[in-house]
């Protein structure tokens, strides 16, 4: 194990951090996703540094593969909007970047100093040491650098691990009244890894719960689906219930939470939500979670139903059984067509509207031909330039052809392949 030392305003060197080798954390690199990896080489290569962060670094010392890479770093939102071509800044309080790819998001995070600036903006930049001391719990506050194979430990971290529990590095009174939502993420930690939560994070848990209900609705509706997608919905939802907060996520469905019935529908959806993540079957979708949220508890009191009335009133109690959870209409109805089917009920023609796209391009006004701005006669220049260029051929001794055959080095990921 390796020290890693810094200097005050005094001058004097003090000890900050723990770092273990690969020959120590033995996390497998062949788990990391590909762009990442591009990601925390091109951050390095410009002067950054550059970490895989959070619950990915916790689930590679498991020996899970992560669902998300995080990554940490310190250049600013700005310095990584101008070194990547997909990246888009978001958010207000704290500005993070999401590197934008076909089939996922990568978000870059800046080191933070935990100051507060002006009017509430936590945009105060930092170094690593005190990014580290703003992460919430010990096994999310690990920093891995798999270019060199080095884990940064500012917290101690590893010894929680070695015990199999979690601990609170913000101090507890602090850190669920500013955000209550890391009530639910400490229980479900503790539900997914088998480790327990110390003590004083319990008695926490019990004092604050009330503080859950000043939580926007859109965060709770992420926090349940998250649940739902973890393949250990039964055993958080029953530890949520045991602790007062599920009534304030759920609180029809808390109700009912501890029924035979609801434990074993949960139970079926996460033995599939499990061979969905090993590859062995298809991946479950949202309205199949809804289903399975509250399958048991849908009844009708009348059986001469029309198809149209029995899906309505399926709709309905779908909506009072998940509430405050705002999921799409898309699936809540494709839920309540997957119920009533699977109980052999006719559904009516269409029930199911289509899902709007995430995101709709506007279409562009069409062009006057007659008439043809700056930009359409820059584009024809460009356009004749191209055309002339090609016709030419590639231009030798280029560092990605040899003699004017094939690649040299083939990208290993598509964002390699927008570079190269």
């Amino acid at each position: 194990m390796l020290i890693r030392y810094k200097q005050d305003e005094h001058g004097k060197t003090l000890p900050i951090a723990n770092i273990y080798t690969q020959n120590e954390h033995k996390i497998p690199n062949h788990l990391i996703d590909r762009d990442a990896l591009w990601a925390i080489r091109k951050l390095q290569n410009s002067g950054a540094e550059a970490y895989l962060v959070g619950g990915a670094v916790r689930d590679l010392l498991l020996g899970n593969t992560p669902k998300d890479f995080d990554l940490a770093t310190s250049a600013s939102p700005r310095q990584i909007q101008r070194l990547f071509w997909n990246a888009r800044i978001i958010g207000k309080r704290f500005k993070l970047v999401h590197l934008v790819f076909k089939d996922k998001v990568l978000e870059v995070s800046t080191f933070r100093s935990g100051e507060e600036a002006m009017e509430g903006n936590n945009n105060v930049f930092g170094s690593i040491d005190q990014d580290a001391k703003r992460r919430d719990f010990s096994v999310n506050s690990l920093y891995y650098d798999p270019t060199n194979g080095q884990l940064l430990d500012f917290n101690n971290a590893m010894e929680d691990f070695k015990k199999k529990r979690i601990s609170s590095i913000i101090p507890l009174d602090e850190t669920f009244n500013e955000d209550p939502v890391r009530m639910i993420r400490a229980i479900k930690y503790a539900s997914i890894t088998g480790f327990t939560l110390r003590w004083n994070i319990r008695v926490a848990i019990r004092k604050h719960s009330g503080e859950l209900s000043r939580v926007s609705t859109s965060r709770l509706t992420e926090e349940v689906n998250k649940i739902l997608a973890s393949g250990y919905s039964v055993k958080i939802f029953n530890e949520l219930n045991r602790y007062k907060l599920l009534v304030f996520m759920l609180p029809a469905f808390s109700v009912y939470c501890n029924f035979p019935q609801v434990q074993k529908s949960l139970e079926e959806l996460d033995k599939k939500v499990m061979l969905a993540k090993q590859g062995k079957s298809d991946e479950v979708e949202l309205a199949d979670m809804i289903k399975a949220l509250v399958d048991p508890l849908v009844i009708f009191a009348d059986d001469h139903l029309s198809p149209d009335e029995r899906f309505k009133e399926t709709f309905r109690q779908i909506k009072v059984l998940i509430s405050p959870m705002t999921p799409s209409n898309y699936d809540i109805e494709l839920a309540s067509e997957r119920l009533l089917t699977e109980r052999g009920f006719k559904t009516p023609r269409n029930c199911v509207r289509m899902r709007r796209p995430a995101n709709r391009v506007p279409q562009r006004r069409k062009p006057n031909p007659k008439r043809k701005g700056r930009a359409e006669v820059a584009g024809e220049v460009q356009a004749g330039s191209r055309r002339r260029n090609n016709r030419r051929g590639p231009k030798k001794g280029t560092p990605t052809q040899k003699g004017g055959g094939e690649t040299n080095n083939q990208p290993r990921s598509s964002a390699e392949a927008h570079d190269l």
